[in-house]
């Protein structure tokens, strides 16, 4: 039986209701935990992201951030 996967770093995450609600939704089509389902989605991030996209995503997440927290 292979070994299961072992996390070794543990570390608070804040996430808006959207990200859990989608987090959670996207493990349970995985068939993942939670904490698995980051795992994967971190370890596999340049084949998971657009690299078309991801830099006009990230500006407009950055700036809704800077508009929160003012």
């Amino acid at each position: 039986m292979p070994k299961r996967l072992r996390l070794t770093r543990r570390f608070p995450v804040a996430l808006t209701e959207t990200a859990y609600r989608t987090l959670r939704r996207f493990s349970a089509e995985a068939g993942l935990s939670q904490d698995e389902a980051l795992v994967f989605l971190l370890e596999n991030f340049n084949s998971v992201t657009d690299e078309e996209t991801l830099p006009h995503r990230l500006r407009l997440f950055q700036a809704e951030l800077a508009s929160r927290k003012s």
